[in-house]
């Protein structure tokens, strides 16, 4: 225990000399620490990885953006989720991976979430190893492909966060072993990909089979994802034999999931099942928070109609449920049919579904001209998002929870005790807040935030592009005392403001340019 101790201490102390510690400028951390006072002392310290609960506060100084808003139950799971983050990193092998389970070793079905959320820490030694963990160990690469993943995209987003060329460009040949085992372990001669629901981390589903080789939105769509950033880093390492080859697969994958996995009728993506041969070749009749995930990636062309799926995220016979998006459509007739505590997928409500939805429905808004959805409906998904992580009165996050009474359902709730198999803080800070990472040194905020909603918010001390940023919103300009409206800092200097809460695109650098307005 002393030795575990002490090699914990020394990477805390490696860790913590490259951190930026860059500070907020306008919030004060002190002002919310006693939230990790409460969490510290709602239980004992069953479990203690890399950092300790005696350490949390100080790591996510060091670490996270502050962040404060008018609903206190929101901002509390923000804080709450950063604590929960920091317990699941754990020490294996002389490296630092993430666990999904912090009592056991880590799994590769939410390493995608991980890196994520990872892109905010401003200590991006952390993301860093959980990506040298996966996809290249000790010499052999500790991801088996037991679960689909979309590493390669997550792994490009978080470098439109933090900007580093350098170590993207040298896990390229990593990367693209990691596609190529995956051709090799589920792609079909078209160039689709087919997976067990299990293996997509999504068991017991109305339209999957533990043993049905079935063609999956969630697989086909990781993979288009993938192949999307292969081409965006092959640019980046000026291999234009990788732009090349990966440009030609995502628009194979493209074609196929919009042509295969459609159904016209339903108007919704769809599970494909082909087990049995092309006589069995027919779509799911089921709807299920699947069929959302093309638009995690954007990859569903705008106005071709593939936008009327959203209209089923609002619809209380399809996803919308008082405690979640639930997994499944509600109208059909095995909604939640069979046993409960083991993990179904069959229409419970699942945070790692709820959290891959939230970022897709984030893209539409910003990106696709529909009806279907507004920024009122993401507020009110990521408030019930916030509201269903509880327990007995206290913040908990496990595994999965029942639509209409928010009970968490698997029957071992100590085993998935701080689930690390979503996201949250991303939600916020990409999507609420509306931090929209680019590449270059271009700026954009576009908050999901209706109008009238709030009367302020400020997320202050992100790590961006090498710059420290603050992002506010202050209707009155009394509650900050930074100007009235929306706000935007960089490194303490005012680069962008609007009156109203709308899209701010700005420069990072404006010494020689004017002010954005």
């Amino acid at each position: 225990m002393v030795f575990t101790g002490f090699i914990r201490g020394l990477f805390l102390a490696i860790f913590s000399t490259t951190a930026t510690h860059a500070q907020p400028v306008v919030l004060k951390f002190d002002s919310y620490r006693h939230y990790v006072d409460h969490f510290n002392q709602m239980e004992d310290e069953f479990v203690t990885n890399l950092v300790s609960n005696s350490q949390s506060w100080d790591w996510m100084v060091k670490n996270v953006p502050a962040f404060e808003c008018p609903d206190k139950e929101l901002e509390e799971i923000y804080w709450y989720r950063w604590w929960c983050y920091r317990k699941a990193l754990k020490q294996m092998d002389g490296q630092v991976a993430m666990t999904e389970f912090i009592r056991r070793n880590p799994v590769s079905s939410a390493v995608g979430h991980h890196l994520m959320e990872s892109r905010w820490v401003r200590d991006k030694k952390y993301g860093d190893e959980i990506l040298l963990y996966w996809l290249r160990g000790k010499g052999v690469p500790n991801d088996k492909l037991n679960y689909s993943g979309w590493t390669i995209w997550a792994a490009y987003q978080r470098y439109l966060v933090n900007g580093d060329k350098e170590f993207l460009v040298r896990m390229l040949d990593d990367f693209i072993r990691y596609y190529q085992s995956w051709e090799t372990n589920r792609m079909n001669p078209d160039g689709s990909f087919w997976q067990f629901d299990v293996r997509d981390a999504m068991e017991e589903s109305i339209s999957g089979s533990r043993t049905n080789r079935n063609l999956r939105p969630p697989l086909n769509s990781y993979m288009y994802g993938n192949a999307i950033a292969l081409v965006e880093i092959g640019k980046l390492a000026n291999r234009p034999d990788v732009v090349e080859i990966y440009s030609r697969k995502a628009a194979e994958l493209k074609k196929f999931v919009q042509e295969r996995l459609w159904d016209s009728q339903a108007k919704f993506f769809k599970v494909r099942f082909v087990n049995g041969g092309p006589s069995n070749d027919t779509l799911s009749d089921a709807r299920e928070a699947i069929g959302f995930i093309p638009w995690y990636f954007e990859l569903p062309d705008k106005g071709r109609g593939y936008e009327q799926a959203w209209a089923q995220l609002v619809d209380p016979q399809g996803f919308c449920a008082p405690f979640g998006i639930t997994t499944a459509e509600q109208r059909h007739p095995r909604f939640r049919v069979g046993k409960t505590g083991t993990c179904e997928w069959n229409g419970a409500v699942w945070p790692f579904a709820t959290s891959q939805t939230l970022t897709a429905l984030a893209n539409v808004l910003n990106h696709y001209e529909q009806s279907f959805v507004t920024p009122h409906h993401y507020l009110q998904a990521i408030q019930t998002y916030a509201k269903s992580m509880h327990r007995d009165g206290k913040p908990y996050i496990g595994e999965y929870l029942d639509e209409k009474t928010g009970k968490y359902l698997r029957t071992d709730l100590e085993r998935g005790r701080y689930y690390n198999h979503s996201t949250f803080c991303d939600l916020v800070i990409n999507n609420l807040v509306g931090l929209r990472p680019q590449a270059g040194q271009m700026l954009e905020i576009n908050s999901l935030i209706p109008a009238g909603a709030w009367d302020y918010f400020c997320l202050d001390g992100v790590e961006y592009h090498g710059r420290t940023l603050t992002i506010l919103w202050d209707r009155t300009g009394k509650k900050y005392g930074r100007g009235q409206g929306l706000v935007v800092l960089a490194d303490g200097q005012k680069i962008a403001e609007s009156s109203e809460l709308m899209r701010i695109v700005a420069p990072l650098d404006i010494s020689n340019q004017r002010l954005q307005r």
